[in-house]
């Protein structure tokens, strides 16, 4: 399942509230177009979920919105945030730290 970064999470909070969605609202994943290398996600502020979607969520009240296939794609990868050189906040998708054998 996507997991998400402190930073992440604190990012979709501001986004959801700004829009005035933060008490249903979260971030929406889709898949726009697959390739061969993976997939070309477009990500949205949504007021809900839809039928279908996974939903993952954080203590904090941060909520994301997987579609089926985006959830599929994402299912071991981790959800970040990253400044650029002019302050602008952009989400980065990273692959998960692998977990040591026992």
């Amino acid at each position: 399942m996507l997991a998400l970064t402190d930073a992440a999470a604190e990012a979709i909070s501001a986004l959801t509230a700004q829009e005035g969605k933060q008490e249903t609202g979260g971030l929406r994943f889709a898949v726009q177009a697959q390739q061969d290398a993976g997939a070309q996600l477009a990500l949205s502020v949504a007021e809900q979920p839809e039928a279908g979607d996974q939903v993952v969520g954080t203590d904090a009240g941060a909520r994301v919105f997987l579609e089926p296939q985006a959830a599929q794609f994402l299912d071991d990868k981790v959800l970040d945030v990253q400044q650029d050189d002019q302050g602008q906040l952009n989400f980065a998708v990273m692959p998960a730290p692998e977990t040591p054998q026992a």
